[in-house]
């Protein structure tokens, strides 16, 4: 494991990235995760003609979401004039990085810090990039807790604090393209594209801190704006928002934002389920796949992925995977297969490798692809199920006053 001095020089890559910048003041507010009206109604605040919005909005887009500025002085072909303007009224800085540690198989976790929203206290969340043969995976959060409780799920044991709005979601993309080096800098003219090939960041997948469905909205508003063909640029093929099972919001995540879906399944069984994924009471297995079969636009090239952790003598029979295959006849799917990652005081364990294997034939036999995933991050705690900021040691005063925010939502 490695932990980078974030103000430093990273000397692995040969660069010096730019250093965090503190975290935003919070009565000022950002123009990161607003969509183009809500730009346009923010610059036309501060005195920007009718007739000049269109343009300034798709400059400041340009900036925003291609070039990935994090201050408007480098917005080159602004005015100095507009840039004050702008400077005085708004803020695109990015979030505190309080650490960023580096795995022995090369998995970066970063733990980040928000500042206040309304009467709360600054809150944190953990972002993982995985890199991986030919892309890279950034596994980003929703929320600062979890209302879930999974089991076998370490983020599950941090009570949730609030929903992440828009902007904080984007931040993480953001950021994590700055430390890897992947926006351009430099004088580029400001209307060059960013190459389709080379990037570090090419997947996104909504499996980090939370439930993202329930944060519908500003999960939606983020991902929306990260798939933009005139910014972020990310194809929706590559962006996989990741659920428990929130049936009523399925549909929507389908026809809405239209990126892969991937369900937490993890259980074939009713009873068994019901105590590895509680929100399987309220919505049980069968509800859970007639959403999944009416998903908009499923098809065998946009397959949903179902995970299945695997936990020794619990859900790893061959008899369950029998079961599973039972379950998703008719479904175009995917099977990811999990081994269980280790935490402290975690009640499980993970299946021997030869119990995986024999599970996964039983599944390929079935003619579902049936992919064991490799443990990545085990030894920074940032591998699959292991993410848990340090937000939860908030007073518990501070905590209700966040909770009693409107952007807070519970299960």
């Amino acid at each position: 494991m490695t932990v980078i001095d974030i103000d430093g020089p990273d000397k692995r890559r040969g660069t010096s990235p730019a250093p965090a910048t503190a975290a935003q003041p919070a009565e000022k507010p950002t123009l990161i995760g607003l969509d183009r009206d809500e730009l346009a109604q923010a610059l036309a605040g501060i005195g920007v003609p009718e007739r000049q919005l269109r343009m300034r909005v798709a400059q400041m887009w340009h900036w925003l979401y291609v070039r990935g500025v994090s201050d408007f002085a480098d917005m080159l072909n602004v005015s100095k004039d507009l840039r004050a303007q702008l400077a005085d009224a708004f803020t695109i800085a990015r979030p505190e990085i309080v650490s960023e540690q580096i795995s022995n198989d090369g998995t970066r976790k970063w733990l980040f810090r928000f500042p206040p929203r309304g009467a709360g206290r600054p809150v944190e969340i953990e972002t993982v990039y995985i890199p991986e043969e030919g892309r890279g995976t950034l596994c980003v959060s929703s929320q600062v807790g979890c209302t879930l409780t999974c089991s076998f799920c370490h983020t599950g044991t941090q009570r949730l604090v609030r929903n992440l709005t828009a902007e904080e979601i984007l931040s993480q993309i953001l950021i994590a393209r700055d430390r890897l080096g992947d926006f351009p800098h430099g004088e580029t003219p400001a209307d060059a594209a960013v190459p389709s090939e080379g990037r570090l960041v090419t997947n996104i997948v909504m499996m980090g801190m939370g439930e993202p469905l329930y944060n519908f909205d500003n999960v939606k508003k983020a991902l929306l704006i990260a798939s933009d063909g005139d910014g972020l640029s990310l194809s929706k093929r590559r962006i996989t928002l990741s659920t428990s099972g929130i049936v009523p919001e399925i549909a929507r995540t389908g026809a809405e934002i239209g990126c892969m879906l991937a369900i937490s399944l993890h259980a074939v069984r009713d009873d068994l389920r019901d105590e590895l994924v509680p929100i399987n009471k309220k919505w049980n297995i069968a509800a859970l796949l007639d959403a999944c079969r009416a998903y908009p636009g499923l098809n065998n090239a946009r397959r949903i992925t179902f995970e299945y952790v695997m936990l020794k003598g619990v859900n790893d029979s061959l008899a369950d995977a029998r079961k599973l295959v039972q379950l998703l006849k008719g479904i175009p799917a995917k099977i990811n297969l999990i081994p269980f990652n280790p935490w402290p005081g975690s009640g499980h364990e993970c299946s021997d490798w030869e119990q995986i294997e024999a599970f996964a034939d039983v599944v390929n036999k079935a003619g579902y692809a049936s992919p064991i995933r490799t443990p990545r991050g085990r030894d920074i705690f940032a591998a699959c199920g292991q993410l848990k900021s340090e937000s939860e040691r908030m007073r518990a005063r501070d905590r209700a006053a966040l909770e009693a925010a409107p952007a807070g939502q519970s299960a």
